[in-house]
């Protein structure tokens, strides 16, 4: 594990694509929504209200925040099967946790993680190995990455977001 509370699982580094890292990452993605709810589980409102770091977001926007990353993640996904080298948008994922949506109680984004995962899920478990080679471009860095890279990043990011949270419930006591 990772000393920085940033990072309690590490970065996210690229894997060469194989049948046993694509089961394990699929996994990731049907198990988020199961894991993330067991994070928050009986936490009440102060710690719902807690921020998981120093300078960094607090458990309920964390939740939220996951719902706004990985609803974007699915969309890039869709637009990198269907269209050729998309150019996916860049977002201010600051400045989303701060909307009127995200105020709303964490269940509301458990729930559209739940089904979106399922969706994405079911897209990603069904693709011919070819798809994992189509590529995007990201609009801020203008880098070429393919969807084997996103399933990766989004396997990833909802463990690093997991890891925010329990690591803030150890640290705690809670």
């Amino acid at each position: 594990m990772s000393p920085d509370p940033r990072y309690p699982i590490g970065q996210y580094e690229p894997q060469p694509f194989s049948e046993a890292q694509k089961r394990r990452w699929l996994i990731d993605i049907a198990q988020l929504p199961a894991l993330l709810e067991a994070a928050v589980e009986n936490l009440d409102a102060a710690q719902l209200h807690t921020a998981y770091r120093e300078g960094g977001w607090t458990v309920h926007q964390v939740v939220h925040h996951v719902c706004d990353s990985h609803i974007n993640s699915f969309c890039r996904m869709k637009l990198t099967l269907t269209e050729d080298n998309p150019t996916i948008k860049a977002y201010d994922e600051n400045a989303w946790v701060l909307l009127a949506d995200a105020g709303l109680p964490f269940n509301n984004a458990m729930t559209i993680l739940h089904a979106l995962h399922q969706r994405m899920y079911t897209l990603l478990l069904n693709l011919p190995d070819e798809a994992w080679q189509r590529t995007y471009t990201h609009s801020a860095t203008l880098q070429q990455h393919t969807l084997w890279h996103l399933l990766g990043l989004y396997a990833w990011h909802g463990r690093h977001h997991v890891a925010h949270i329990t690591s803030l419930r150890e640290r705690m006591g809670w």
